[in-house]
C-alpha cells in the first residue's frame, strides 16, 4: 500500500471515529475471526474490545465466522464445530450482547456466498496476486496456494457488502482488503447501479500483543494465552517463558524481546506503562517478573473465565445465539442478492 493511499485511509478512519459517537446509527459494521482454534489475549486486545466498544455506542454490528475460510490452508475441518462454539462462548463472555450484535457462520448463509461470482469478475488476477495478505497467509502455512486463498479478499468483499457494511475495525497491515471491497464495490456501482456502499477501515490503535516469546501472539506459534485457559494453565505458560540471565527488569523490546513481551502483556491486563512495571520489579528478577504477569493476566481474565463457565453449562443458548444470527443473515443476504440480480438484470 502507497503512502498516499495510506494517508487516505487514515484520515477517511480519523473522520469516521470523530463521528461515531455522535452519529452512531450511520454505520454498520462488519468483523470477524476463522475458527481454527481457542481466541487468545491478543484477539482480545487486538479486536474484541474494539467491537464492544463500537456496540456499546451504539453502532450496528456484525461478526463472522468464517468457517469456509479455514480451508483455505488447511486440509481438515476437524474440530470445527467445537471452535465455533468456543467462539461464541468466548464473544459472549467478553461483551458481545447477540441483542445488538448479530453472530453468524459463513457456510450457513449461502447467498452470502453467492456473490463471489459476480466480484470475482470485477477484478483481476494481478490484483488479487499483489494483495500482501495473500502472501504472508500462503508462506505462514506452508501450503500451496488454493484458489480459495489467492480469492480470499473479495470473500471477505462478500462478507462486507451483503450486509452493505460501511465501517470495519482493522490494523494498517489488513487496510488493503479494505481497499480491495472499496475497489469491488466502486466497479459494481459504476457497471451496473448503485448498490453497494464503498467501506472504510477504522483503524484501531495499534497494540502490538506479543506472544509470551516475544513474537506476535499466535495459535500456530503457540506463544498465546488462551482466554479459556484456567489460572493453572495460564500460570504454567507464563513460568515456562524465555527471559535471559540479566537479572535487572528492564523494558527492551529489541534487546529483551522476552522480558519485554512479558511486560507488554501486564501492561494491557494493568493499564499501566510497561516501563513502570519494570522499574517496580527492578532487581528481583525474571521469577518476580513472572509472577507479577501471571497474577495480572489472572486477575483480568477472571470475570471473563466466569461468564464463560456459565456459558459453557448452557450450549443450548449458545446455539440458539447462532441459530438467531444465521437466520438474521440469510434474511439480509437474499435481500442484498435480489438487489444484484436486479441490477444485473438476471431476474426472470
Amino acid at each position: 500500500m502507497s503512502i498516499d493511499s495510506f494517508e487516505a485511509s487514515k484520515r477517511r478512519s480519523d473522520e469516521i471515529r470523530a463521528d461515531l459517537s455522535a452519529h452512531p446509527e450511520n454505520y454498520l459494521m462488519l468483523t470477524g475471526d476463522r475458527p481454527t482454534g481457542r481466541l487468545h489475549l491478543g484477539h482480545y486486545f487486538g479486536t474484541i474490545r474494539e467491537r464492544v466498544a463500537l456496540q456499546g455506542l451504539g453502532v450496528r454490528t456484525n461478526i463472522i465466522i468464517a468457517d469456509y475460510q479455514v480451508i483455505t490452508d488447511r486440509d481438515t475441518t476437524e474440530h470445527i464445530q467445537d471452535n465455533v462454539r468456543n467462539m461464541v462462548i468466548d464473544y459472549l463472555a467478553c461483551g458481545v450482547d447477540p441483542e445488538k450484535t448479530m453472530i453468524f457462520t459463513h457456510s450457513a448463509v449461502p447467498a452470502l456466498n453467492q456473490l463471489m461470482l459476480p466480484f470475482l469478475s470485477l477484478v483481476t488476477e494481478a490484483e488479487l496476486q499483489r494483495n500482501p495478505t495473500v502472501k504472508s497467509e500462503m508462506e505462514a502455512s506452508g501450503h500451496a496456494l488454493t484458489g480459495l486463498l489467492l480469492t480470499y479478499p473479495v470473500h471477505q468483499a462478500c462478507d462486507i457488502l451483503f450486509c452493505k457494511g460501511n465501517v470495519v475495525p482493522v490494523g494498517k497491515d489488513q487496510l488493503p482488503h479494505i481497499e480491495q471491497t472499496r475497489l469491488i464495490a466502486r466497479r459494481f456501482n459504476e457497471r451496473y447501479g448503485r448498490v453497494f456502499p464503498e467501506p472504510a477501515g477504522l483503524l484501531t490503535d495499534a497494540v502490538e500483543i506479543p506472544g509470551l516469546d516475544g513474537r506476535k501472539m499466535s495459535k500456530s506459534y503457540g506463544n498465546a494465552i488462551s482466554l479459556s485457559a484456567t489460572e493453572e494453565e495460564t500460570a504454567k505458560l507464563i513460568k515456562k517463558s524465555k527471559t535471559d540471565s540479566e537479572r535487572a527488569i528492564t523494558f527492551d523490546k529489541e534487546n529483551r524481546p522476552g522480558v519485554s513481551a512479558l511486560l507488554t502483556t501486564a501492561a494491557l491486563c494493568t493499564g499501566r506503562a510497561e516501563a513502570d512495571i519494570a522499574a517496580e520489579i527492578g532487581e528481583a528478577g525474571a521469577g518476580a517478573l513472572k509472577k507479577y504477569v501471571t497474577e495480572s493476566v489472572n486477575g483480568f481474565l477472571a470475570p471473563i473465565r466466569e461468564r464463560r463457565r456459565a456459558l459453557e453449562g448452557d450450549l443450548g443458548y449458545i446455539e440458539d445465539v447462532l441459530r438467531e444470527g444465521n437466520r438474521r443473515a440469510n434474511e439480509i443476504a437474499n435481500a442484498t442478492l435480489d438487489e444484484v440480480r436486479a441490477a444485473m438484470g438476471m431476474v426472470y
